[in-house]
């Protein structure tokens, strides 16, 4: 019996968003030997944390998402 593979679609939408060509470069040259598989990957992550570093600065309330990242990167730090 062949198995079925179930494609799971994404809900988050995306959009393009300009990069002056130096600063890519020298992006994509940093993220080099990284987690990261493209510029669009590091540029996300970078704005998520100042986003989230700017709700922290506020007291604001942390959202899930946000809690799970917390999470994740103590984990990562050999916290349970």
């Amino acid at each position: 019996m062949k198995s079925q593979k179930t494609k799971i679609k994404s809900k988050t939408r995306y959009t393009t968003i300009c990069v002056p060509t130096m600063l890519a470069k020298k992006i994509e040259k940093r993220i080099e030997n990284t987690g990261f598989g493209s510029l669009s990957g590091f540029i996300t992550y970078v704005m998520r944390e100042l986003l989230a570093e700017e709700k922290v600065a506020r007291d604001e309330p942390l959202s899930k998402n946000d809690m799970e990242i917390v999470r994740r990167k103590l984990r990562a730090l050999g916290y349970a």
